[in-house]
């Protein structure tokens, strides 16, 4: 079947089998890396939050060397700089802002492509079934008065096979683009909680994050 679909289809339809695979690809990679790194973990920005009001700094450092996110990285560096007495507080905002975008724009990593394809897919698929209709009324055109309506038929069904085809791969992509980013803003938003929590904790100049 695919086989068949590919014949019909043309060069169009291996460039969407192609897009489909790589895209196949970066969701895959994504899926790992965002499980891997565990970006929707929050359970110990509470107590980092307590032991941080409480002075324990030796319980924060604790707490951040079993946490591997994003987020944890984040207030790593963010209790580095507030241990950090050359630097004044402007200057730790900057530096735990800098390092906050720093991971969301690793996190946003391959969503460009993921894009690319969303909307290089149904418009691939449309360019397949131009084609196909130029090539079906060509066809017409060279019968003259003696066209089937079956082959007439035939031939535009197979020409819009491309356009499916095109949505097939771009509508599912879609779908896992928009959940990446939703888990994306939802670590910007888990970030700017944790630090404006942290920050707002008078300032000892003890702590020095692993």
């Amino acid at each position: 079947m695919l086989l068949e679909s590919l014949r019909l289809g043309g060069t169009p339809m291996v460039l969407l089998l192609l897009l489909s695979l790589a895209a196949a690809t970066l969701v895959i990679v994504k899926l790992w890396e965002f499980w891997e790194c565990r970006i929707a973990r929050r359970a110990f920005v509470a107590p980092l939050l307590d032991a941080w009001r409480s002075g324990r700094d030796d319980r924060c450092r604790a707490i951040l060397a079993q946490e591997r996110s994003p987020l944890a990285a984040v207030l790593a560096d963010a209790l580095a700089a507030l241990g950090d007495a050359r630097l004044d507080d402007a200057q730790v905002r900057e530096h735990v802002e800098i390092s906050a975008r720093h991971r969301l724009d690793a996190a946003r990593s391959f969503f460009r492509a993921l894009e690319l394809i969303v909307q290089l897919a149904p418009l691939l698929g449309l360019f397949g079934t131009v084609l196909g209709m130029i090539d079906a009324f060509r066809q017409l055109q060279l019968a003259g008065g003696a066209v089937e309506p079956a082959a007439l038929a035939g031939g535009i069904w197979q020409a819009l096979l491309t356009t499916a085809a095109g949505l097939a791969v771009a509508m599912p992509v879609m779908a896992a683009l928009q959940g990446f980013e939703r888990l994306v803003d939802a670590l910007r938003l888990a970030m700017e909680a944790a630090l404006t929590e942290l920050l707002a904790v008078p300032r000892r100049v003890a702590v020095h994050a692993a």
